[in-house]
């Protein structure tokens, strides 16, 4: 599981429209509010309203004459009800009024403007959501509307509102910007699964006895160095796709230029220190160690700017691993065969980096020219807070952890012949190409289920079949991938009971973590991962029930936020 695991999202984004609203006193928008001193001059009198020669006293109601004012306040009183429309007093054009006109009620022209996104509605929830992200306060509504919240608004809006919405599309048509292509998933989780043949040319490098975790001493190094890795990069990677998402690329590429080598250094010093604490360690297994930091750096950036034709062709000496599975080769050709593969990647790696440091206008993935900074930037500075990446760093953790359970597991089911690769984790970094695949293919059902159904009760309903639906195929996929390798790969354990379930309780939490975390419920996901690997750590016979716990509890999780249609709105 090397690279970023970090679901990047669609090619499109969802914007909310403008929501207008009413200004005071009916001033329309954009006309500038006058100035606090300028007053309105009085409407002109019509030709000897002032010079009435016997005004008609105010009386008393009852017909009889009442204490006539004097001349000049009969002039006025007499001037403010001619523009004010009383009864028997000529209007502005000339025609008389006999009432005050009723203003409109501010809530229809809002039905009327948010007709169209009204009609479309499953729930009231979703009006509010919109309400409330154009800014409209509660105050504002009850001044405005005579409603106490946005709730009761959205409920008045949706309760006017007649349903219609379009009809489905049709077979075979794009799923929208969620719909994500087979054949690029499926490549990203080759990319995924690649580099553990380099674990197979570096087996010689990595013998020796086996220490107090029952694994040959040159193992405990290189697998600290990955956790390190995994933890590093994916707070890297979701940083780097902050700047992305933002619009600036020039700043995504140089978080990527100064957090790879950063990384690939933590990885080699936490590499050294394992090798120090387990005991003696061969100067071989360190140099391994520090190359898979190395690689590990440069795989994510090659992976989060969109370079994995490039990856691609950077792993292609790998492929000289094949022949190790059953023939002895030279130490000289696996070494060579390894270094090629890590200078070819990391030459990649600067190569993609070189332009966005050099500077120029910055270039999208369709070739459009973008703006170096967005309206949208979550700070008045413009930088992601770093805070928001801690998460995905403590999810790469737990993630990785599993895994390593997996593999460990298979390790000490089948001896040494296992302890270079294991086929579970072989498997698992397989499955990340369709569980990819499957997580955009939830998205896009779940947006289509928008457009079509009428109801909350019937989205939640088809929403939790589509969840049950893609975690099945995820699940069966893995199932598949892991028999195929326990058949194809040498002396490796028998796939039974003791192996099947908690490698698919691990698949279960990985993919339903990553989906929790496409829909930006990370911090829970990252937990529950984290709690897992912690109790297979420090209670490895507890490791299933650890798994089925977590498993359990992002099930529920996912059923809760997944079924409500606000959570897709975005």
């Amino acid at each position: 599981m090397s690279g970023s695991l970090w679901l990047r999202n669609g090619t499109m984004r969802d914007t909310l429209p403008y929501v207008p609203r009413p200004r005071p006193g009916g001033r329309p928008a954009g006309t500038p509010r006058p100035l606090p001193h300028a007053r309105r001059p009085a409407p002109e009198a019509p030709p000897g309203a002032d010079r009435d020669p016997a005004p008609a006293p105010y009386g008393r109601g009852d017909g009889s004459p009442g204490r006539r004012l004097p001349a000049g306040r009969e002039a006025a009183t007499t001037r403010c009800a001619w523009a004010h429309g009383a009864p028997g007093r000529p209007g502005p054009h000339g025609t008389a009024r006999t009432s005050t006109a009723v203003a409109p009620d501010p809530l229809d022209e809002l039905a009327e403007r948010l007709d169209a996104l009204t009609a479309v509605a499953v729930h009231p929830d979703e009006i509010a959501a919109i309400l409330e992200s154009d800014g409209m306060t509660d105050d504002h509504i009850r001044l405005t509307y005579g409603r106490a919240d946005s709730f009761a608004l959205a409920e008045d809006l949706y309760a006017r509102a007649e349903r219609r919405h379009p009809a489905p599309e049709a077979a075979g048509a794009s799923g929208g910007p969620w719909h994500g292509e087979l054949a690029g998933c499926l490549l990203r989780g080759l990319l995924f699964a690649l580099p553990g043949l380099a674990y197979v040319l570096g087996a010689p490098l990595l013998a020796g006895p086996r220490g107090t975790h029952g694994l040959p001493a040159g193992t405990v190094p290189l697998l600290a160095g990955a956790v390190v890795g995994w933890v590093w990069n994916q707070t890297m990677s979701h940083r780097a796709y902050s700047w992305l998402g933002l619009g600036d690329r020039r700043a995504a590429v140089r978080a990527l230029a100064v957090g790879a080598p950063a990384g690939a250094l933590a990885g080699t010093v936490v590499a050294l220190a394992a090798a120090l604490a387990t005991g003696p360690v061969g100067l071989p297994a360190v140099t391994f160690a520090a190359g898979q930091s190395l690689y590990l750096a440069a795989a994510t950036v090659l992976l989060v700017l969109g370079r994995e034709r490039a990856l691609l062709g950077a792993l292609v000496p790998l492929a000289g691993a094949v022949p190790a599975f059953h023939h002895d080769l030279p130490h000289p050709l696996r070494t060579g065969l390894l270094l090629a593969s890590l200078a070819a990647t990391t030459a990649c790696a600067a190569s993609a980096l070189g332009p966005g440091l050099r500077g120029g206008p910055e270039r999208g993935t369709a070739g459009a020219a973008r703006p170096a900074r967005t309206a949208r930037s979550p700070r008045p500075g413009g930088a992601p807070p770093l805070a928001a990446s801690l998460p995905y760093g403590l999810f790469g953790l737990g993630t990785g952890l599993l895994v390593l359970y997996t593999a460990v597991g298979d390790v000490l089911a089948a001896g040494p012949a296992a302890a270079v690769a294991a086929p579970s984790a072989v498997a698992l970094t397989l499955s990340m190409g369709p569980a990819e695949w499957l997580l955009h293919r939830f998205r896009s059902e779940s947006l289509a289920g928008l457009r079509t159904l009428t109801s909350a009760h019937a989205f939640a309903r088809a929403t939790t079949g589509t969840l049950a639906l893609c975690l099945g195929a995820y699940l069966a996929c893995l199932l598949a991938l892991a028999s195929v390798g326990t058949l194809l790969w040498p002396d490796a354990p028998r796939l039974t009971g003791l192996r099947l379930v908690p490698l698919l309780l691990v698949g279960v939490v990985l993919w339903l973590g990553l989906l929790l975390q496409a829909f930006g419920a990370v911090r829970g996901a990252a937990v529950v991962c984290v709690l897992a690997a912690a109790a297979q750590i420090l209670a490895p016979s507890a490791g299933p029930a650890a798994a089925g716990g977590a498993a359990v509890v992002l099930t529920v999780l996912a059923r809760v936020l997944l079924v409500r249609p606000t959570a897709h709105r975005s």
